[in-house]
């Protein structure tokens, strides 16, 4: 066992004894537990945090530099975020939330870096253009009207359209080089979009809190059970790597379990109520990736097209510019992989262990309601390297297969819930589950997730601890973290420039004032 800040912890049963009773504990050590943790250490400084990861080092899952698409979601090149309503009408409802969850995020990471909580900010944050390509008359329109449509919006100005090819090569060479000259295509461009690596801002954000006495990280310990006590605290039980039958208690008066995947079977086991109907359906990734810097110079952009006809949100191609430990690389995918596995290093056995009398159902009304999902996954897996690289050469006509390598990123397990009409349905995003309480909270699903990890983590802020966030000393502290807190930037202009000023300034970002 490997426990930082902290001696082994004794066992203990008992709901009387108070002797290891600890204020917050967090499960995993992703995004999203270190985002609460450092919420909790500058809001609480006195409280004692324990933080328990499975892998003998942290941000090793969903977090990871290349299991993580490291977009930077702000909703600037996610067409699927913009979707046609019943009217022919886009939707720009959840640009707007996406864009506006990810400007918390940019004003958490600044106040952490004017707090020296994060250093260098290049090394997790760089400006990358986001740019929507597509190609033939019916998706050139579809651009064009959400181009107008988000270009009324305050968070999105700047947005630039551009139908011609030349204008377009400028933007993004390599998309455009070898391309046939008949065929009609378009873009838009957002310079300020931004390429961001989760990985290393996790890694930063736990160190951070491992230099205060009161935080205890315990790597290599996997947490087995989660019951809760008659008097409202919960008792989390963990055994030790190839130590099974070693075990250890803590009692605590508040849980996160922010470990991805295998939160749901936590959830289960921890017998709340409102997990009961709920599913997984793991879907995993594998990404084209070269290093060939004569092809990476030529393409300094994150390139997003338009999902097919029936597949998945999850299936939309983007050639991206990524920036890892300093260096520049290329990615290209996502390609869908199936698995019974709830996260990379998981076992074969997640799927199963989380099938209950109550999600079954769900389960087989989403297979029954979704075939084209199915479809796509089979076609998915049964992909050669000729298939991959025709599917590259849409965006990057000229690629050669010798300059790529095939890697596998990480799982996502989307969200099955239980629905009263259709009996189930697949929903994609990030939902929060909690007790009536808020004593235990969680997070179920994936994307946009750790672009708007600071915003979600605001609201479990609000779920768990209710009678804080409201107190004097709590709000002004948020508001000093989030100078925008409790407010919208989305049609407030002075507001929206004055908070981006001051991003990109501690973030060492380029600055494009909104007008």
């Amino acid at each position: 066992m490997i426990v930082t800040n902290s001696a082994k912890l004794q066992s203990n049963h008992s709901t009387n004894d108070t002797t290891n009773l600890v204020d917050v504990v967090l499960i995993g050590s992703g995004i999203m537990s270190a985002t609460l943790g450092t919420y909790l250490q500058i809001l609480e400084p006195d409280w004692t945090i324990y933080m328990y990861e499975n892998l003998a080092n942290f941000a090793e899952e969903s977090s990871n530099s290349f299991n993580n698409a490291g977009t930077g979601h702000a909703a600037f090149c996610e067409m699927n975020y913009t979707p046609l309503n019943k009217n022919g009408e886009i939707d720009i409802s959840a640009a707007i939330s996406v864009n506006e969850s990810f400007e918390i995020s940019r004003q958490f990471w600044a106040y952490l870096v004017k707090n020296k909580r994060l250093n260098h900010p290049p090394s997790f944050i760089n400006n990358v253009p986001h740019i929507s390509f597509v190609w033939g008359n019916e998706n050139i329109s579809f651009l064009r009207k959400r181009f107008y449509a988000l270009h009324n919006s305050t968070l999105f100005s700047g947005m630039e359209l551009s139908e011609d090819p030349k204008q377009i090569s400028q933007w993004a060479p390599l998309i455009m080089d070898g391309r046939d000259t008949l065929q009609k295509v378009a873009a838009t461009r957002m310079i300020m979009g931004t390429d961001v690596n989760f990985g290393e801002i996790t890694k930063q954000l736990v160190t951070s809190l491992q230099r205060k006495p009161n935080f205890y990280l315990h790597l290599n310990n996997k947490v087995v059970n989660i019951k809760k006590n008659l008097d409202t605290t919960w008792t989390i039980c963990c055994t030790e790597e190839n130590n099974y039958f070693f075990k250890t208690t803590i009692r605590s008066r508040y849980v996160f379990i922010g470990c991805g995947g295998a939160s749901l079977r936590l959830l289960q086991k921890s017998g709340i109520d409102e997990v009961n109907g709920y599913a997984g359906f793991p879907v995993g990734g594998k990404f084209l990736v070269t290093h060939n810097p004569n092809i990476i110079s030529y393409h300094q952009a994150k390139v997003y097209g338009k999902a097919s006809v029936g597949t998945p949100p999850i299936s939309v191609p983007h050639l991206d510019t990524r920036v890892i430990d300093g260096k520049l690389m290329l990615f290209f995918g996502p390609f869908a992989t199936v698995s019974s596995k709830f996260l990379k290093n998981g076992s074969w056995l997640d799927l199963f262990q989380s099938l209950t009398c109550r999600n079954m159902l769900p389960i087989l009304h989403v297979g029954k309601n979704n075939i084209n999902l199915v479809k796509y996954l089979i076609s998915q897996l049964i992909m050669t390297d000729e298939d991959r690289l025709k599917a590259l050469r849409e965006y990057y006509p000229q690629a050669r297969l010798k300059d790529w390598m095939l890697i596998k990123a990480g799982m996502r397990v989307q969200i099955i819930k239980k629905d009263d009409k259709q009996g189930g349905i697949l929903q994609f995003g990030t939902k929060i589950i909690s007790t009536k309480d808020g004593t235990l909270s969680s997070l179920l699903g994936a994307s946009p997730g750790a672009s708007t990890a600071a915003d979600i983590m605001l609201e479990i802020l609000g779920i768990m601890f209710k009678t804080y966030i409201t107190s004097e000393t709590w709000q002004k502290k948020l508001k000093e973290i989030i100078p925008s807190y409790g407010k919208d930037l989305n049609g407030n202009l002075q507001l929206t420039n004055k908070i981006r000023s001051y991003t990109c300034d501690l973030l060492k970002l380029n600055y494009v004032e909104a007008k």
